[in-house]
């Protein structure tokens, strides 16, 4: 695969920008995956995520200010009173509004958004979900406990709706598995740069890898603002997650799946042989 100019600011994996693990894992599916997955779309529960990315502060500096406003920002300029009634629409332990200092809502809190908040946060403030079509086919409980399959199962609704893909994402070369989710972007919407792990946080490139049924979601690696965008042009690839990476807007609906684990000893030299026989960026 090739570069594009400016990706060499990349931390990438194995020396390359991303890398195309397809011609590794057989693919032959994917029509098959695709026509399930939409279909078992229009019946599962869905949430919305990435509403929060900015308050985390895990997205690129240079985005920070692009006028698509964090719900957490959102939240925390509510007056006393839009404060109980966004909260009276949540499920999560009881808050009193004298607290709100202390209040977390969304990813990574005890206290996700209900399908009420969001529509809620987007109609009346305006607030952007990047992610408003998202599925955990195996659900993760914290962030620091996606590669750990222990006590872990695919949800009921996976099974029932998604058993193909569940086949699939089982025949993948994981020893264990602990997390997998789908991302989906409704028409015209975005995804912002943003990084899921700290460069110097971690000693490896965390394992994951993520797979497109139906091509055209427009996943691009970017480091900085001068940087040309790398798209990233694989139906299955394995990227590091210290780059910051985000979605194109595009007319369409798109969706990727992302599987989190550890990989099996033979795929990971496998890999190392692939990454090698590839041209050097």
């Amino acid at each position: 695969m090739s570069a594009a100019p400016g990706a060499a600011r990349l931390w990438g994996v194995l020396g390359h920008p991303y890398l195309d693990v397809s011609p590794l894992i057989d693919t032959s599916v994917f029509p098959v995956l695709d026509a399930e997955l939409t279909r078992g779309l229009t019946r599962a529960t869905t949430n919305a995520t990435g509403g929060t990315l900015k308050w985390m502060g895990v997205v690129a500096p240079w985005v920070i200010d692009d006028g698509f406003r964090d719900a957490m920002f959102a939240i925390e300029a509510m007056s006393p009173d839009e404060l109980r009634e966004f909260a009276a629409l949540g499920d999560g332990p009881p808050v009193l509004v004298e607290d709100r200092a202390t209040w977390r809502f969304g990813d990574e809190t005890d206290r996700p958004f209900t399908a009420a908040q969001v529509r809620l946060l987007s109609t009346r403030y305006g607030a952007y979900f990047p992610w408003k079509v998202c599925l955990h086919l195996l659900e993760n409980e914290r962030w620091e406990d996606k590669h750990s399959g222990a006590g872990k199962a695919f949800t009921a609704e996976a099974l029932a709706l998604f058993p193909e893909t569940v086949r699939f994402v089982q025949s993948l070369p994981f020893t264990e598995i602990g997390r997998v989710v789908l991302f989906g972007l409704e028409p015209d919407d975005h995804a912002p740069l943003h990084r899921d792990t700290e460069p110097g946080r971690a000693l490896q490139v965390a394992q994951s890898l993520c797979f497109q049924p139906r091509p055209g979601k427009r996943l691009y690696l970017q480091n900085a603002p001068e940087a040309a965008p790398t798209i990233v042009d694989a139906p299955l690839y394995w990227f590091n997650d210290m780059d910051y990476h985000g979605v194109l807007s595009d007319p369409v609906f798109r969706y990727s799946v992302r599987v989190d684990g550890v990989f099996d000893r033979d795929f990971v030299r496998s890999i190392e042989r692939h990454a090698r026989s590839q041209a050097t960026p």
